[in-house]
This record gives C-alpha cells, structure tokens and sequence, in this order.
C-alpha cells in the first residue's frame, strides 16, 4: 500500500482509505483511492482512462462510467469544479491529469510521551518555601522544577507534568486524593530553607495508596551543591522505585547550565514570571537578560530571552521591529550553545515561525527536533499542535492530536486544556471544545488565555450573549487586550449589526494614537465593523512591519475570523505577497 502523501493541503492515508483537510475527513471506497494513487504517481501527467482501468481493476472488465464515478466522487471530497479545476482537470480524448502539487516527504509525527499507567508514576509537589525571605518563593519552585524535568529523563517512570503537579500548591490534600486525581501511584514533597549561602532541602517519598514513606532524606549543604543534590533525590527515587536508569545510568539528571549561581536563580525566577504572562513577561525578560549578562553561555536562559521576545511581540506588548530580530538572535544563539536543548529548538521554531515567514519548514524541524529530545516538555508540544500543524500547515487532525498528548501529560493545566479546545475549533468540534474551555476556567480562574477561548467558542456557536458575558471577564483581567476586543465586535455585529462593533473599533484606533496596537488584530476589528477600506490598510501595515500574528491570525485555518478576510480580493492579496499561497489554495 502507497505511503501517506498530500495532495496541496490534503492529508492522504492510502491505508486507512481517509483523506483529511480543510477541516473535514472523508474516506474513500478502496477502488476511488486507488485511482487517486494512480494520479498521484504520475502527477502533472496525463493518464488515459485505459490506464487507469489496467492499474485499479487489473484484469477485471469493467466500463468507464466505473473511472467517471471514481473521478467525481474525488472532485466531490477535493470540492473541485470540473469547469475551473484545482485537482483534477479532464483532458479531453487523453483522460485526466492531477494538477494539485503533491508531497511525498511527510515528516513523522514526533514520539508520543510514554505515559502507561502499569509502570511506575510520580507527582512531584511544589517544595515548599520555608525561607524568611519570600522571593525565595521562586527558588524552591525551581528546585520542584528541576526535579521533574531530571525524573522525566527516566524511561520507565510516569512523572506529571508541571503544571498539574503545581495545580496543588500551597493546598493541604490528602495524598490518595492528589493520587487519584493524577493517577500516580508515588508523590514527592517536600521544602526548601535558604540563609546565605547555606541551603536545607527535605524530601519524603509519600505511596499514595497508604500514605506510607517509601523514602526521606535531608540535605544541609552550600549553595554551590544544589544542582548535586537535585540530581541526588531524582536518584534515589528511582532506586527505592527499582527503576534501572536506562541510558542516563552515568551521566547527570540535572544538568546546571551554568556555573553561575546568580544566574541561575535569576534563571529560574525569569521562568516563574514567564508562566504569569502578561505584565509578568517583561519583569521575565529582564531577569533572563540580567542572566546571560552574567553568564554569557547560558543556553537555558537565551531560549528564555527569546521565548520572552517572541510571546511579547505575539501578543502585540510591544512592536515587533526590535522584538522578533532580538527573539531569532537569541534562540539561534541557545541552539548554537546546547544543541541537546529541548527549550532551544523550541524558542528557536516559535521565534521562526512568528519572525521568519519564509522559513516554516525550518521550524517544523526545529519542534521535532525538541520532541524527540523531550516528548514530555508540553509547550513544545502545544506551539507544535495549534500554531505549526492547524494554523501554518493546515494539519488539523494531526495538530488535534499532538494537543491531546499534551493534555494527557498535563491534565490538570488550565494552558493545555486550552489548547486543546483552540485544536477542537477548527475542526468544528464545539461542543467538545467549550466543555474543554471551560475546565481550563475551573483550573486556572486567572488565565487570560482560558477566558479567551470561551469567549471565542461561544461567539462560533451564535451564542452572543454569553460570548459577550466571557469577553467582558476576559478584557477586565486583562486591561481589555485586543484580541478580546476584536471577538467582541464581531459578536455585535453578528448580533445585532455592524453599527454595534464601531464603537469597539473607535477604542482601539484611539488606543492606537497613544500606544502600540498590533495591526493585524486592528484589521480584524475594522473588518467586524465593516471597514473595509480600513481593514485592508491595517493588514497592509502589518505586512510592511511584519507582525508576527500574522503569521497565525491570518492563517486560513483560523476559522475564528477567516472567513470574513478572505472574503476580501485585496486580503487576498496580501496574503500571497506574505509568500503564504498555499492559504489560499
């Protein structure tokens, strides 16, 4: 049986009989597909229908209606037109000819963390801070950090990630709770006291079926022994575990990155403040620049000098000119000085794909590069799901998949839920995808993001009016960002007229005389409320700038708002000269 291949954006599984695109699946009668191979392998060709005949029935007699069904049920699924082909033309008195570009080169899915419940399982909780001084809040965070990230490197150990193992912070929860609620069969807590440069870190590994500690340990060493002593608990939790350490049995688990311990609390603090967003990403990013200021050599906190660059020119924080050069320098400097960075390869293919448009299959590379290195780390996970696979390839079952690994390695993440909902959307799976939205709600109260996506599906749904409650939560806690602004107006024109939604726009212009306002999301809120002329100029002045939500707002797959610009001939336009035609396909 043939290989997957695509036909333009079309996914085709020979196998299974299913060709996936634009949003929908179809499968196929065996025979059908195999006359699409046929055309496939001799693409840009003319195959008579004799040809066509001889390789699908071979020596079975059958009529040409038999190749004309074959052929209209294909121009049915592609949504071809016979009179103005972008498929399958009909040469007359020859057959036909598959014009559609065809891709052979499909790159294998990135490794699915290996998450079976037979084996071992742990849930590593926040350690807790018992410092007088509280900004050492961040440095026991980083330590719990650390830990699961070296337990994760174990083959045969089941570790939650982060952000449902952080989910419980700071709560008193019995552990068989905590242990059903993660399906774990371990736990591990502990705390973290600092003063000076003399550190204590306590840790008890809990079973949660009885409560019983399998293991406990107390470290009094210097500072300069953190990295050790991290990697000395990761240890003996696989030991007391009986877990061999397959392939990391002589090398360490915790790797420090830096020698500088200055760095690398500044390292970790940047990391803390990055998962708060919002105005949070700044006071980030001037702790990873303050960083590799001292440690010029620090891989992890260049991916996170990039990270910060390129989430805060997304989001339309600050403009991109500065931002995304800053964000590409960097991520290409972490790749340059680990290589075996999950985080690098990672920073460096959203900082691609957000700032360097004609590189989109560099960034492909650069995700699964980082999966492959670290199958567990879920925001590589989530940007390669939603951002590469939906909005900039078209993959959208594939991207729907790659988020549903996420969240079973997160279920507890108000982010990776959220995600996963955005994944549901473009496949019109809404009611699934609101149910998902608003657990991330539950999860995460204060997540913008999780707000945003409900606001979204509702609006998709025709529900208006509770669009419209979620909007107002979703631009109160976040000092009514655009993108929230932008769902709004189109809820009130499709509610009750274009009239309703210029009022918003009117705010955002007037916001633009005396702050950034990133252009593209401008053309959104222009288009709901029927500027045309307007929508066309915001949109060219996010080209010339280079705005990176161009590079996912104007996708053709984000169906939240496609429809309404592509409708437009001079859209249209912009989005070839993007070097984007395959949107267009």
């Amino acid at each position: 049986m043939s290989a997957d291949f695509r036909v333009a954006s079309w996914l085709v599984k020979p196998g299974l009989n299913v060709i996936s695109g634009k949003g929908t699946t179809a499968h196929l009668e065996p025979k059908v597909m195999e006359v699409l191979v046929c055309l496939a392998d001799h693409v840009g060709e003319a195959v008579s229908k004799e040809e066509l005949v001889q390789a699908v029935w071979r020596d079975t007699f059958v009529s040409d209606d038999a190749v004309k069904r074959c052929i209209f049920e294909l121009r049915r699924v592609f949504d071809d037109d016979v009179r103005e082909p972008r498929v399958i033309e009909t040469i007359p008195k020859r057959g036909y000819r598959l014009i559609a570009r065809v891709h052979r080169s499909i790159i294998p899915a990135p490794p699915a963390p290996n998450s079976s419940l037979t084996r071992d399982s742990i849930a590593v909780l926040p350690f807790v801070n018992i410092s007088t001084d509280p900004e050492n809040e961040f440095f026991a965070d980083g330590i719990t950090e650390e830990i699961i990230n070296a337990l994760a490197q174990i083959k045969d150990l089941h570790v939650v990630a982060r952000s449902s193992a952080f989910s419980f912070k700071g709560k008193h929860i019995d552990p068989r709770v905590i242990g059903e609620q993660l399906t774990v069969r371990t736990i591990l807590e502990g705390s973290v006291r600092r003063a000076g440069d003399h550190l204590r870190v306590t840790a008890q590994l809990i079973n949660v079926a009885d409560g019983f500690h399998l293991w406990s340990e107390r470290y009094d060493r210097e500072m300069t022994d953190v990295f050790s002593i991290q990697d000395e608990i990761a240890r003996s939790i696989a030991k007391r575990l009986k877990i061999t350490l397959e392939g990391v049995a002589d090398e360490a688990l915790v790797r420090a990155g830096t020698s500088n311990l200055d760095a690398y609390q500044l390292y970790l603090k940047g990391r803390a403040l990055v998962y708060r967003r919002g105005r949070a990403l700044r006071m980030a990013g001037d702790c990873f620049e303050q960083a590799v200021s001292l440690d010029p050599d620090y891989a992890l906190a260049w991916a996170g000098v990039a990270d910060v660059y390129t989430t805060i020119s997304f989001y339309g924080l600050a403009r991109p000119e500065a931002g995304m050069p800053k964000a590409l320098e960097a991520a290409r400097r972490a790749v340059t000085l680990n290589p075996a960075l999950a985080d690098a390869h990672t920073a460096f293919a959203i900082a691609l794909l957000a700032g360097a448009w004609d590189k989109v299959q560099e960034a492909e590379r650069e995700f699964l590069r980082a999966l492959e290195l670290n199958p567990r780390y879920i925001q590589a996970r989530c940007w390669y799901a939603f951002n590469y696979l939906q909005l900039s390839a078209g993959r959208l079952e594939e991207g729907v998949v790659q988020a549903k690994l996420a969240l079973e390695s997160d279920p507890l993440s108000g982010y990776a839920n959220a995600v996963y909902s955005e994944t549901c959307v473009a496949l019109g799976r809404y009611t699934e995808s609101i149910e998902v939205a608003r657990r991330a709600v539950e999860l995460d109260p204060e997540s913008f993001l999780a707000w945003l996506t409900v606001q979204a599906v509702l609006y998709l749904e025709g529900k208006f009016e509770a669009s419209v409650a979620a909007g107002e939560t979703a631009l109160a806690m976040s000092g009514r960002h655009p993108w929230s602004l932008a769902i709004l107006a189109l809820a009130l024109a499709d509610w009750h007229g274009v009239a309703y939604a210029e009022p918003i726009y009117a705010e955002m212009l007037a916001r633009a005389c005396r702050q950034y306002m990133s252009p593209a999301i401008m053309a959104v809120a222009a288009s709901a409320a029927g500027r045309q002329d307007e929508m066309i100029r915001h949109a060219n002045e996010a080209l010339e700038i280079r705005d990176p939500a161009c590079a996912f707002l104007f996708s053709r797959h984000f169906v939240l708002w496609a429809a309404r610009l592509y409708a437009s001939p001079g859209f249209r336009d912009i989005i070839g000269r993007m070097g984007r035609s395959e949107w267009l396909a």
